[in-house]
């Protein structure tokens, strides 16, 4: 499949799925939006995944590529081409389909359990997910679940981390998180981790072990091969 990555911020690049996708037969090309980087056309790809940033969707009156996005999505959705969005994407993703998304309570920021619903189970990455993990956050916007999707995961923090949607998928998490890009999070934005139930400290976040990072990134290059792989909404309809 050719697959292209919106990417909104320098930091917020595409981490460990360059890795995933140097290891298949997809083709992976980002776009650097923030850049004023040309968005891709519908007919240019065959999947389109969302990545998250700093930004808020609130913010499209600075950042008017948040409406063009949104466009973009609304039209990949209708030529039933996969979007997967990740954090703030996955915020796209559920407002395209109709859910809100507001400003959470408190930031969820670092390492993390997340509860896989029982709803999951049932649904095409339900295979993928463990029952439980440990994954990485960095996040306080948060989204509802559009109408006719599936919750598929929650954590003590927020009930609502991921949705799939026939064959679309939003996370809240990052599992494609490395060592190096968290660092970099850390190093750039230090002063966001305060002392609160919901944020790690930067030791805590440098210390994770790399055990952590792999089992984060086998789940995302499952899910990732799941997505790539389901069938057209014509295909799953009959």
């Amino acid at each position: 499949m050719k697959l292209y990555c919106l990417q909104h911020a320098e930091f917020d690049g595409p981490a460990f799925l360059p890795q995933w996708a140097a290891k298949t037969d997809h083709t992976l090309s980002t776009v650097l939006v923030h850049a004023g980087q040309r968005l891709p056309l519908v007919s240019d790809f065959d999947g389109l995944i969302v990545m998250g940033g700093p930004m808020s969707l609130r913010d499209e009156p600075i950042y008017p590529w948040i409406a063009d996005e949104r466009r973009l999505i609304e039209q990949a959705l209708l030529a039933d081409k996969p979007v997967f969005g990740i954090c703030l994407g996955a915020q796209l993703l559920a407002e395209v389909l109709g859910a809100p998304v507001t400003a959470g309570a408190h930031p969820e920021i670092g390492w993390f359990p997340v509860q896989t619903t029982t709803a999951a189970r049932d649904s095409w990455p339900g295979e993928c997910l463990p029952p439980q993990f440990e994954t990485f956050f960095w996040h306080q916007d948060t989204f509802g679940i559009p109408q006719g999707a599936t919750r598929i995961a929650r954590t003590d923090a927020y009930e609502n981390q991921g949705f799939v949607w026939e064959r679309h998928i939003g996370l809240q998490f990052h599992l494609e998180v490395t060592p190096e890009w968290a660092a970099m999070l850390v190093a750039r934005d230090a002063e966001q981790l305060a002392d609160h139930r919901f944020i790690c400290s930067a030791d805590r976040i440098l210390a994770q072990a790399h055990h952590q990072y792999r089992q984060n990134n086998a789940i995302m290059a499952s899910i990732l091969e799941r997505w790539t792989t389901i069938g057209s909404r014509h295909d799953r309809q009959t």
